[in-house]
This record gives C-alpha cells, sequence and structure tokens, in this order.
C-alpha cells in the first residue's frame, strides 16, 4: 500500500511524539512511525519513566530507614519483585495509552513499524504484522533516539550482564551487582538496587563520579553514594568478564583495585550511542558526524531541506526535555515561521539520585575552560530552616554570575528536590535576571526554593541565614 503525508515523523519518543503533535495542532497532516502500539519511546517505556518510578520506590525505602533518625522505628521492608515490576509497568502503562488517546484526537495516522529510506521524499515501513507501507513526503523529522553503549570484548553472552533495559525488568535483587559507569544512569539504577537490598560496587575510569557535573555538587552525593555502596571504584578500568559458576568473574584494572571480583550481576552504564543506522539513509542528502550524529542547522534541519533531525539522534545533551523543544522549533520551520532558531541560554540537566543534583546554565568548569570570569555564590544548605526539618541538610544551592552586569549565568543545585527547584534556575537565565531579581522575589519560607534567594543574597554579603560579607 502506498499513502502520501504532508508530515512524517520516524519514531515516538519524547521528541518525535511532541512534534507529531504539535505539527497537527498546526493543521498538518502527519504520520507517525514507530513500533510500539503507543507513543513514549524509551524514555517512556524503558527509560527515564519506569526509572523514576523505582527511584521513588528507593526513596521510600530509604526514608523509612531515615526515619530511625526521629525516633520513628519501621521493620525491616520486604519486597515483593513481582508487585514491584507491575507499579512500575502500570506507570508506563498509563502515560502511553494516554499519549495514545491524544494522538487519536489529534487525528494523527500511526504507522507501527520501522522505516527505511527509498529517496529524500520516500520511506517505506515494515508494519509489525509483516506487512509493508510505503510513504511519501513533503518532510520528514528523523526523531530515532538512542541506545546503550557497549564495549566491545566486555559484551559476554550471559543473562547477568545488564543494560539499563534489562536492569528495569528487575529480573532479580541479586546479592551483589557491579555497576560499570559512573554517570548518571549507573548511579540511578546502581542506588535503586542498593535500596532494594543489593551488594553494590560502583567501578568508574575517571578520578571522579558523574564526569562533567559540578564538583562541589557531585561531591555530596559522591558521599551519599559511598554510604549506600559496598565499594566505589574510581580510576579503574573492567578488562574481562567471564561466567564463574554461576556468578561473573570481573577483572578489574585500577588505582584502588586490581585482581579478579565475582558478582551475580554485572550492569553496563558507560553511555549512550545515536540510532542513525537508519536503513536507506544514505539515499538522501542527510550527513553524520564521526560520532554517529545527524549534523543538523539551528533550525533542526539536516543537509537535506526535507528532512529534520532532532533528540538524541541529533547530538547532545541526550535529554527527552531537549527533544520536545526541538520538536516544536523543526515544526514551526516546515510550517513556514522565518525566525525559527533552538538557541536556548539553558537547558536544565537533572541527576535523580538521593540527594539529586540539577543544573542550567554555565558551570564552573565551563567557565574555567573559557578563561571567563565569573562570581560564585552558595548556600549551604545547613542554614535552611526547611532542610533541617527534612534532616536533609546534605545540599548546596550555587550560583554563577557575570561580576560586572551582576547577570545570573548558571545555577547548580544538590539537594533533596533539586530537580523540582531547577526550573527556577532555567527561567532566570533566559529572562537575564540579575542577582537583585532573584534576591527581591518573594520565596514562600520555609521551602527549599529559598536557598536561591539566599544563594543570590550571599552574593551581596546580605544572606539573613550566612555571615559571609562581600568581599569589597
Amino acid at each position: 500500500m502506498s499513502i502520501s503525508t504532508q508530515l512524517v515523523v520516524v519514531g515516538a519518543g519524547p521528541g518525535g511524539y511532541a512534534a507529531a503533535f504539535y505539527a497537527a495542532d498546526r493543521g498538518l497532516q502527519v504520520t507517525l512511525v514507530d513500533p510500539e502500539k503507543n507513543p513514549g519511546g524509551v524514555c517512556v517505556y524503558r527509560g527515564c519513566i519506569p526509572s523514576k518510578a523505582l527511584l521513588h520506590v528507593a526513596q521510600v525505602i530509604n526514608e523509612s530507614r531515615h526515619a530511625s533518625d526521629f525516633g520513628v522505628q519501621f521493620q525491616k521492608p520486604s519486597v515483593d519483585l513481582d508487585k514491584l515490576r507491575a507499579f512500575k509497568d502500570a506507570v508506563v502503562e498509563k502515560l502511553t495509552s494516554g499519549a495514545g488517546q491524544v494522538r487519536n484526537l489529534r487525528k494523527v495516522r500511526h504507522l507501527r513499524g520501522t522505516a527505511a529510506f527509498r529517496d529524500s521524499r520516500t520511506i517505506d515501513v515494515r508494519l509489525v504484522d509483516g506487512a509493508n507501507e510505503t510513504v511519501t513526503f513533503e518532510n520528514c523529522i528523523i526523531a530515532t533516539g538512542s541506545r546503550p553503549t557497549t564495549i566491545p570484548g566486555l559484551s559476554i553472552d550471559s543473562p547477568r550482564v545488564m543494560d539499563s533495559t534489562g536492569a528495569l525488568d528487575l529480573p532479580d535483587i541479586p546479592g551483589s551487582l557491579l555497576v560499570v559507569g559512573g554517570g548518571y544512569i549507573g548511579l540511578e539504577l546502581g542506588t535503586v538496587y542498593a535500596a532494594l537490598g543489593s551488594r553494590v560496587t560502583v567501578v568508574e575510569m575517571t578520578d571522579g563520579l558523574l564526569p562533567g557535573a559540578d564538583r562541589d555538587l557531585v561531591g555530596i552525593v559522591a558521599r551519599r553514594v559511598e554510604s549506600m555502596c559496598e565499594a566505589v571504584l574510581l580510576k579503574t578500568k573492567v578488562t574481562g568478564i567471564k561466567e564463574a559458576g554461576g556468578q561473573l568473574s570481573v577483572s578489574l584494572d585500577g588505582v584502588g583495585f586490581t585482581g579478579e571480583r565475582t558478582f551475580d550481576r554485572v550492569l553496563m552504564s558507560i553511555g549512550r550511542r545515536p540510532n542513525s543506522s537508519i536503513p536507506g539513509l544514505d539515499t538522501t542528502g542527510v550527513q553524520v558526524d564521526k560520532r554517529g550524529f545527524i549534523i543538523v542547522d539551528e533550525r533542526r534541519r539536516t543537509a537535506d531541506p526535507a528532512i529534520y533531525a532532532i533528540g538524541d539522534v541529533a547530538g547532545e545533551p541526550m535529554l527527552a526535555h531537549k527533544a520536545s523543544h526541538e520538536g516544536r522549533a523543526a515544526v514551526d520551520a516546515i510550517a513556514g515561521d522565518r525566525n525559527v532558531a533552538f538557541e536556548p541560554l539553558a537547558i536544565p540537566a537533572v541527576v535523580f539520585t538521593d540527594p539529586e543534583i540539577a543544573w542550567a546554565g554555565l558551570t564552573e568548569a565551563e567557565a574555567e575552560r573559557q578563561g571567563r570570569k565569573v562570581a560564585i555564590a552558595k548556600f549551604p544548605w545547613g542554614a535552611s530552616g526547611r532542610a533541617i526539618t527534612l534532616g536533609r541538610t546534605d545540599g548546596l544551592t550555587k550560583l554563577l554570575l557575570d561580576p560586572a552586569s551582576e547577570r545570573i549565568l548558571g545555577v547548580g543545585i544538590c539537594g533533596v528536590g533539586a530537580g523540582e527547584m531547577i526550573a527556577e534556575g532555567v527561567l532566570a537565565i533566559e529572562m537575564g535576571a540579575t542577582a537583585k531579581d532573584l534576591a527581591m522575589t518573594i520565596h514562600p519560607h520555609p521551602t527549599l526554593t529559598e536557598t536561591l534567594m539566599e544563594a543570590a543574597e550571599v552574593f551581596f554579603g546580605t544572606a539573613t541565614h550566612v555571615f559571609r560579607p562581600k568581599r569589597r
């Protein structure tokens, strides 16, 4: 069969379905291509949503243990894995089925299958039922996302070696788990399994966890992770994995340890790579860089004028919210808007560990690399009334400011609920707010959001709850 459409969107993740729905709102005839029953993509089915459901469970367990500090004792948690999986799956089903209903209301045609390009105006879709469909289009948005990276030579054929998708399936609660990679995926899933009862060891080849994140913020999380895990081995590489008596024997080479250790399971979490190896893409004018990312301009248009690309496949940062906003920019460009450019001043990032880390805009490390002079103001959560009432003073709010204009250039937060707070920092950066704007904005008391206001007051040397006179 053959159909014709104004816009075809290949991939129904947070970028793809956001673009498809927005295009339909703008009056375009839209066809969405994705093998799943409903929109959602890796993020909703096998990524950020199920992992956050499990992280919430881990938080409940950790808070029950922490309650003893307040004189409240709970029995040791008993985990029903079948019920836990059902909870996670129900969260995914609720979100994806809701997206499916919205898709139908918007009259977006959904072809359940995978796409292969025939040329710059045609794709062939292999449907999940085995049939084939040919789609001709005026424009196309590629939103095929990414997949877990593998290490050559370490990908042995064993169900005991998991990637993030396998870990989210919760096959069991292993007695011992090795997490290879100290990035956000490894730490989030590693802390989930630690809360559930696994003895977790984290191996990271660099000299610190969460490479690239602000060291002031990471230091707080690192101490927490070390207290939850059996070991955190920095500057250490995995050089070999093999089956050994119902376990995995892992060879390690590093500063902290060199030799072999055995684990019940291994989680490989060393990053993600773009899904740009789309059949027939070479029949179009689309260009791919050395890292596998599709090259796009500020309108998210590729070197082929009829084809756009968004999300993980179009470059870093690989974040769902970045993909969604790119999708809207691409649709505006396709719809004929002239002044279209995806040029955000700040894209927030959140690591949902306990405590959370969130940041947006310029970081201190980036400022150093650029040779840019910045002023830094920090407010410790030990001086926050709300943090004290929660028994969670392990937090920090940090501002980077331009010394001359006093504009806010970057915001970093570490602490419980940091991910919910960072949007205020993003808005401040996008709006060109100054330290005075933030300091004069009345924040409700007692809340953790006050730490943003008080960090701005620290810049002026007038913070109520800390005494740090401004240097003259």
